[in-house]
């Protein structure tokens, strides 16, 4: 039966390397859960875990064993073509590295994934502005990334994150690159959009900072969950 307060619903995940020979186990039996409108860190040392939860939960690698529901659809099941859609309709990425592309200004940046949707340019145009003022890059629109700083370009990340409308956003290390200006007012964003937009966050961090922000820590180690804590609301 489907938890509808459950967004993403993982079932004795499991990513392994080096199969044929010694077995290194990424991941190793995982279960989890996360609930609309969670704002929840994922943590650990690193070779941990995290980052590679991250990727399998995006459709960005495979499991060698477990399943992943995503608002009622396994996406392990998913034929490539598929998962690419599906992707690309439900899951908004930031990384730490900004994966911008150069030859873009923000604005082309945001609108890339609505036009991958077949989003009609009137509409692409009306939200992406919307976004980029909502992330205080209203100024920037016409700017390429070579010429934004590291805390702006993860700001353009995360508006083209929110441009496909996903059921949740996955963070990788999105603080990683940035100065401590920079990051918090990154940070003041997000949380920001969580609490008033009720937009899911999920991040693999090391920032002290992140995780003060979290209200939902699940620390890894050795691919295993050895801590799930949520914290008391204000």
């Amino acid at each position: 039966m489907k938890n509808f307060m459950n967004i993403i619903e993982i079932k004795n995940l499991s990513k392994v390397y080096d199969e044929k020979t010694i077995p290194v186990y990424a991941l190793n039996g995982v279960d989890l859960a996360f609930k609309r409108g969670e704002f929840t860190c994922i943590v650990g040392p690193s070779g941990s875990g995290k980052t590679t939860l991250l990727n399998l939960l995006g459709g960005l690698d495979s499991p060698s064993g477990g399943g992943i529901m995503i608002d009622g659809t396994d996406i392990t099941a998913l034929k490539s073509r598929k998962l690419i859609d599906f992707r690309l309709r439900n899951i908004g990425f930031v990384f730490q590295s900004f994966n911008l592309i150069p030859v873009l200004t923000a604005k082309e940046n945001v609108e890339f994934i609505m036009q991958l949707q077949g989003i009609h340019a009137k509409e692409r145009d009306l939200r992406t502005l919307e976004l980029l003022e909502s992330v205080g890059l209203g100024e920037k629109i016409h700017s390429r990334p070579n010429k934004l700083s590291g805390g702006q370009q993860q700001r353009v990340a995360v508006a083209r994150a929110l441009a496909s409308k996903p059921k949740f956003i996955l963070a990788d290390e999105p603080t990683a690159n940035l100065d401590s200006k920079s990051a918090e007012n990154l940070l003041g964003i997000m949380e920001k959009l969580n609490r008033e937009e009720h937009i899911t966050f999920i991040f693999s961090t090391h920032d002290s900072r992140v995780v003060a922000k979290a209200r939902r820590v699940v620390t890894l180690e050795d691919g295993k969950i050895v801590s799930d804590v949520s914290k008391k609301q204000d």
